[in-house]
């Protein structure tokens, strides 16, 4: 997939904080290559599956480029992890538990679909079905 997908957590409809210490425990070990002035890591997993990981501020990660169960596998360990959301630009929000919601901000709550998720093929379901 070429499109950026987004990394976030809310709290009371707010925009919060990632642990991105907790993030990089994640995602180094899967680094093939790295830029520390953009903030960015190139991840690969094990199947030769890739992204393009930029870690935009304190409350977002953005993946790019991205594909692949290996990669969604890597993506909800992330976001369980960080107690996080995942945003797919004009498609659903994906959380991981369904009093997570109450989190969002209402445009997200309200305006697009939010979807449950816990696993990498439950992201990918999610996305495709969108």
């Amino acid at each position: 997939m070429s499109s950026d997908i987004f990394v976030c957590r809310f709290e009371n409809g707010e925009p919060a904080p990632l642990d991105m210490n907790a993030a990089h425990e994640v995602l180094d070990p899967y680094a093939i290559a790295r830029d520390p002035e953009m903030d960015f890591l190139l991840v690969s997993t094990a199947e030769g599956e890739e992204a393009s990981v930029y870690f935009n501020n304190t409350t977002g990660i953005t993946f790019n480029r991205f594909g692949g169960e290996g990669i969604m596998n890597l993506l909800a360990v992330l976001l369980q992890r960080l107690d996080a959301a995942l945003i797919v630009p004009g498609g659903p929000t994906m959380i991981q538990r369904e009093e997570d919601h109450e989190r969002l901000p209402p445009s997200l709550r309200d305006e697009w679909p939010v979807v449950v998720v816990r696993t990498g093929t439950e992201i990918t379901e999610a996305i495709e079905a969108s």
